[in-house]
């Protein structure tokens, strides 16, 4: 091959410059007529989890991993700091509430009410204390600030009483009638009317987002599930033992599961709300009746009315841990945890007294005489943001 001259490899360059220009992408060519280049496509991107929102108007859960985060000891509300801690118990048979000073363990009033009260309420705001009179057809609302009761409220069946977690709603379980009443919150105005085809709705809880409750039926052994905001039921299921009697509701402190007390099946019921499966029973003792959160969302005290004891469950262990048995016998039914935890407060249903029980210990502190059939005593006031009802299921 012959050496190239100078001019020659001039003329290959120039050459070689046509060519490379020739080979331009389509890309490079429409940049060089002053279009933009296009990027390289990116990769799709990964859908991520989307939390769902909750009960429009509800107040933020303070925390994902405890719906229970805002009871604890002492923490109490602006609005509740200043009423007089008072045990508040509705005596069925003999139509009173019993005002237990928790200091003295002495009853320091009796307050007249309407025919057959079953529980003391507190309503959503903190500010009112209601007695559900089932058989009066009536709510007698109490000042906690005073302990005066004032004028009754035409209520029909109010066997138990709860409230939707934005305070949008009062919810009257009517045992009876078989509906669960949407009311105004406070003037108790009847808003919607859902019938049910189950026997004896009576206690319940709501999700941790609000969005639905779980309820109890009380006298065919059924369980409901309603949605909140649309005020309907949208699930319903028989339990699976002849004869089951569900009683009262809790929901988990990490909010995934439902514990449903029964007083036939002598256990808990253990329900996955979000599935609304088959739920698988707990034995606890003869009798389970009631379902109270410790102050450290820790455990849960359960009530066995039919032997006269309380199971303790431990919510990390998910196993029964304790059982304390009333000295001389008892029949402990519904109630509450005093503001500061160390005392669990529980009706004595057909022994006409209450029992205050070290929580610690499981000592019985005190037994108090009261009127006839305690049943939904209220501890109060309790820390909380709002109530959601029953005898206080604060969050």
């Amino acid at each position: 091959m012959l050496p190239l001259t100078t001019r020659s490899k001039s003329l290959l360059a120039a050459a070689l410059l046509v060519a490379l220009a020739g080979c331009g992408t389509a890309d490079d060519t429409a940049e060089s007529r002053g279009g933009a280049k296009k990027e390289a496509a990116a990769p799709p991107a990964v859908p991520k989890k989307v939390v769902p929102a909750g009960l429009p108007g509800m107040p933020p859960v303070l925390d994902p991993n405890d719906v229970y985060a805002a009871d604890r000891p002492n923490q109490l509300s602006p609005v509740v700091k200043g009423f007089p801690s008072r045990v508040y118990v509705p005596n069925t048979n003999s139509n009173t509430v019993s005002v237990i000073d928790p200091a003295t363990y002495k009853v320091i009033e009796t307050i007249p009410v309407g025919i057959q009260p079953q529980h003391v309420v507190p309503s959503w705001d903190m500010k009112t204390l209601w007695v559900n009179n089932n058989r009066g057809h009536t709510l007698t609302p109490i000042d906690p600030s005073t302990g005066v009761a004032g004028k009754p409220v035409e209520v029909h069946d109010p066997y138990n009483l709860y409230f939707t977690p934005n305070g949008k709603y009062a919810v009257v379980m009517a045992s009876m009638d078989r509906e669960l009443v949407f009311r105004d919150p406070h003037t108790m105005e009847r808003k919607k009317t859902v019938p049910v085809s189950c026997y004896g709705v009576n206690h319940a809880d709501f999700s941790a987002d609000g969005r639905y409750f779980v309820v109890s039926c009380e006298f065919s052994g059924e369980l409901l599930k309603v949605d909140t905001e649309k005020m309907e039921v949208i699930g319903q299921q028989k339990l699976p033992f002849e004869g089951a009697m569900p009683q009262d509701v809790k929901i988990s402190p990490d909010g995934k599961t439902f514990y449903i007390a029964d007083m036939m099946a002598h256990g808990m019921w253990v329900l996955d709300g979000e599935k609304f499966t088959t739920p698988t029973l707990l034995p606890t003792g003869k009798g389970c009746h009631g379902l109270y959160i410790s102050r450290d969302s820790r455990e849960m005290y359960v009530p066995n009315r039919g032997e006269g004891s309380i199971s303790v469950f431990d919510f990390a262990q998910n196993k029964l841990t304790k059982k304390w048995w009333l000295p001389d016998g008892g029949s402990p039914d519904m109630g509450g945890v005093s503001a500061d935890g160390k005392v669990l407060w529980l009706s004595g249903r057909y022994d006409s007294e209450v029992y205050a029980i070290d929580t610690t210990t499981g000592q019985q502190l005190a037994r108090i005489p009261v009127g006839g059939g305690p049943h939904g005593l209220a501890v109060y006031p309790q820390p909380g943001r709002y109530s959601l009802g029953h005898t206080g299921i604060f969050r």
